[in-house]
Parts: C-alpha cells; structure tokens; sequence
C-alpha cells in the first residue's frame, strides 16, 4: 500500500492515523496550550487525536469516547458507547461543563447516495455540536470538527454560531485535496 508523506510522518512518528497533523496545525491555529483542563475526543477511535493530546499536551486529561473499539493509551479514559448516550455515562457526565476543548473526526459510515450522506453528515454533526456546547465551559471553550463540504455546511455554520462566540472553517494541509472533508472550529 502506498503511503502519502503524511501518512508516512505520521508512522515515523508514531501516530495512529495521519489525522493528528489536521489537529495540531487546528490547535497552533487557536493558540491552545499545555495548562491543566479536560479533552473529549468524540468518535475517538483509532486514537490518533487522542494520542496527539496526551503525548504533545501532557497537563491535559483525556476522555475519549467511541462506538469501535479503540486499542488503549496510557493517559486517556476510554469509553466504548454510542455517543447518543453520553449523558447515561457517569465518568462524561459528572464532568459536563468542564471541558477546555471537544474534538471530533468522527463521520458516518457513507452509502454514496449523495442525499443520505449529506444528510447522515448533517444529523451528526449537530449531535456533535450539541454536545460541545453542553461538555465545554462557558468561557474559553474550544471545539473542532470535522464534516464535509457539501450543500448543507452553511446552515451548519449558521447552526455552530449559536452555540460559539466565534466559527471558523479550515481546511489543513494534511487534508488530502481531493478530499471534502474540512475542519470548523469554534471558541466560546
């Protein structure tokens, strides 16, 4: 199999998935920084952005939660549960409104009838979305996600921007160009 130069970096370095730099070139971006605070990484597995965070900002406690499973990182509290049932889970909930930053690469499995993609993206993305804006504090908290350009991305941003004092769309260089996805942020 042929490996492109990030995904090439990203073994060298160690990293699960190529996706952690698409998170570090977010993270410069918005200044964030190695003080004590909570992450959650939603739709966590393989563990790349979860690896990235507890080896690069070693201050930080980690939660991670997906439906796959995750092979473990030392460091990072693992929960194997759909996120739709996150507030059932007592080590998520007892610390809703603490976390400094949500991150998610998470995206549905795709059919490739454009339609239901489109829309399966959107449902998951405001899920994601609502749950940021429940999980991070009300001053100074940080979300990234990742979605796809599509027709639906401007009401999402108009959706993101009730909840996010600022909303920001990026899309990295380790993103493949071909590809849809992009990345938005948003400070609270």
């Amino acid at each position: 199999m042929h490996l492109d130069s990030w995904a090439k970096k990203a073994k060298d370095h160690g990293y699960r998935s190529r996706a952690v730099f698409k998170l570090e070139e977010i993270l410069r971006k918005i200044k964030f920084d190695n003080t004590n605070g909570k992450v959650l990484d939603i739709g966590s597995s393989p563990g790349g952005w979860s690896q990235y965070i507890i080896r690069n900002y070693p201050k930080k406690e980690v939660y991670a939660i997906d439906v796959l499973d995750m092979e473990s990182i030392e460091g990072v509290c693992f929960i194997k549960e759909d996120i739709h049932n996150i507030d059932e889970i007592e080590t998520l909930y007892k610390n809703k409104g603490s976390f400094e930053l949500v991150i998610s690469d998470i995206a549905p499995n795709l059919t490739g009838i454009s339609a239901v993609d489109i829309e399966n993206v959107y449902e998951l993305n405001m899920l994601t979305i609502s749950i940021a804006n429940r999980y991070l504090q009300k001053s100074y908290g940080c979300f990234i996600m990742k979605t796809f350009q599509n027709n639906m991305l401007k009401i999402l941003r108009e959706n993101m921007a009730i909840y996010f004092d600022m909303v920001q769309t990026y899309k990295p260089a380790a993103s493949k160009k071909q590809s849809g996805e992009i990345y938005l942020y948003g400070v609270k």
